[in-house]
């Protein structure tokens, strides 16, 4: 087993708390995220788990083992940073092999070679072998410093936002790439990120953290469905969440000061009737707002295309009423111009609503 537990750890730098009594378990095989603004505190999460800091408060598991006290050589974990630690004047070869010749290890040197060409294999680096490091793309690169980690067999995959410093496409392959090692190798990823895309595609679970702090724990289909609070909604999710300022009366969701008038249906009213004339937060997604040319039955408001962003397989409209401007995802065979009139049809039952106060989701 490979199980990592997380009890009440703090760490503090100064008079900053970057870890805030942090509770967290991580399943044996689980590919475990850890998602966040940068300075949330991911690495230094990591860190503690690794032995790289030693917390101030709490204690880490290991195999349900309190590993507090044991020194990072022997905590048995792999960790792959940012930027990718390898030795530039030596081959990808001699990159691969040298945390095997630990003096901790004793292995034989047909055992190394062994592991090395398996190694290289599942990453697809033979081709690679005889080639310097300092000669090598970033994704060959990264390619690298996983396989140096994965080489050693450890219990856990520690990853530090490995894949922030590619472009674009190469981040998309190396998600790719990584989902399939996970479950060629069956081992315990721990991973942190500041990329909700990442968080979403290669995640089992998701931890949503900020100053510190969990703010939620789940699938990346809960996180995204059913945000705890206004951050969470905020962070996942691209394009942004819509946000609005709302009051409810009786079935009558009213948007900043009736700039926008939406029906509330019987069975939100019994659940919201504690909630009437209250100040609450209201958040819409852009694919939950459909757009049309022609007025629909319910929640069908006329609007004016602000702006536009095409983005090949969808627009991105940004839509304005009176003095509001909000996002939808609109089809390109819409066709929809600068300028012109459309409708923005509400799905009022898909939508998040949010104390005004606490942030926090109303259920």
């Amino acid at each position: 087993m490979a199980d990592i537990k997380l009890i009440s750890l703090t760490k503090t730098f100064g008079n900053i708390t970057a870890v805030d009594s942090m509770n967290l378990e991580i399943k044996d095989k689980e590919f475990f995220i850890l998602l966040g603004p940068t300075g949330a505190g991911k690495t230094t999460t990591l860190r503690l788990v690794a032995g790289l800091e030693k917390p101030d408060k709490g204690e880490v598991h290991l195999d349900k083992v309190c590993i507090n006290n044991l020194s990072p050589a022997v905590r048995d974990v792999a960790f792959v940073f940012q930027y990718y630690t390898l030795y530039p004047n030596y081959t990808v070869r001699q990159n691969l092999e040298f945390p095997l010749r630990s003096n901790l290890r004793k292995l034989s040197a047909s055992e190394i070679d062994k592991r090395v060409a398996e190694v290289s294999k599942v990453l697809h680096i033979e081709h690679l072998m005889d080639r310097e490091t300092v000669n090598l793309s970033g994704g060959e690169m990264q390619r690298v410093a996983i396989g140096r980690a994965i080489v050693r067999t450890p219990k856990v995959f520690l990853m530090d936002e490995p894949l922030s410093n590619l472009d674009a496409k190469l981040r998309e392959e190396m998600r790719a790439e990584l989902a399939r090692l996970h479950l060629d190798l069956g081992s315990t990823f721990f991973y942190v990120t500041h990329d909700q895309i990442e968080a979403m595609t290669m995640g089992d679970r998701v931890a949503v953290l900020n100053e510190g702090k969990i703010l939620q724990i789940g699938t990346p289909d809960e996180i995204y469905n059913l945000p705890k609070d206004v951050f969470v909604a905020k962070f996942v999710g691209s394009p942004l969440i819509n946000l609005f300022d709302v009051t409810i009366d009786k079935d009558t969701l009213i948007i900043d000061r009736e700039a926008m008038v939406c029906h509330i249906f019987e069975k939100q009213c019994s659940l919201l009737k504690n909630y009437n004339k209250k100040n609450l937060i209201l958040g819409i997604r852009p694919e939950d707002i459909e757009v049309s040319r022609g007025k629909q039955k319910v929640n069908s408001l006329k609007s004016m295309v602000y702006f536009k962003q095409s983005m090949g397989v969808e627009d991105i409209l940004n839509l304005k009423i009176n003095s509001i401007i909000f996002k939808a995802i609109a089809s390109p065979k819409l066709q929809t111009k600068v300028g012109e009139t459309v409708y923005a049809n509400i799905n009022i039952d898909r939508s998040h609503l949010f104390d005004y106060e606490t942030n926090k989701r109303i259920t």
